[in-house]
């Protein structure tokens, strides 16, 4: 690597236990993908139009929801087999099951859950995944859920593992309408929208006369 290379500061998923706080992994995207997507639904109290009382009032932050294309390529590990003894052997296949897995209960719940089910217990409580942070830069940390992945894998070697795939996310951002205040993704989400605030102040706001008017 040549020595005046930027140090290129990569996107990616932090998994983080809901109830210690403590990261349980890090997912790092290969290669940071070239356009990000971001959608607003926004959460107003007026329903109706006529609704004069509140057609200014907001009942929460808007719903995000953040779309990404990621490009994964065991190209160069394969030509570094010492550093990467995995490449060889399986290709992609263990980048693609952690991600993947992110959306799945895990085996431990399943297996639990179904000696529940069969000893007679009524009530059995649905699993629980770890908290989801999409990093994109120390100015967005952001709490979501994985609404949607798409793989597609577009190489493979002698034994079909994956070596070139692309993976599509969907995911919807979680805000303080999501969590108990007590919770880490409260504060998480919070501490998101504070930041835009922050930047946003930042921002050099335009004279009416640019607008071609002299007064509201």
């Amino acid at each position: 690597m040549l020595s005046n290379s930027p140090n290129v500061i990569k996107g990616g998923l932090v998994l983080v236990d809901p109830d210690s706080g403590a990261v349980l992994n890090t997912i790092a995207m290969q290669y940071n993908p070239d356009s990000l997507t971001r959608s607003f639904q926004v959460q107003g109290v007026a329903g109706e139009a006529g609704d004069r009382l509140d057609v200014l009032r907001l009942k929460g932050p808007p719903i995000e929801t953040i779309k990404l294309e990621a490009e994964l390529d065991a190209t160069d590990a394969l030509e570094q087999p010492d550093r990467y003894p995995t490449a060889a052997t399986l290709g992609l296949l263990p980048q693609l099951a952690a991600l993947e897995t992110i959306i799945y209960p895990d085996s431990a719940t399943i297996r639990s859950n179904e000696s529940l089910a069969s000893a007679g217990t009524l009530e059995i409580t649905p699993a629980q995944t770890p908290l989801v942070l999409f990093i994109w830069s120390r100015s967005r940390i952001i709490p979501v859920r994985i609404t949607e992945m798409s793989i597609t894998e577009e190489s493979f070697d002698p034994s079909l593992n994956p070596i070139r795939a692309k993976v599509g996310l969907t995911m919807r951002t979680l805000s303080v309408n999501d969590f108990p205040v007590d919770h880490p993704g409260w504060s998480l989400y919070l501490a998101y929208q504070e930041t835009k605030e922050r930047l946003g102040s930042l921002s050099a706001g335009a004279t009416l006369a640019q607008l071609g008017i002299a007064g509201i």
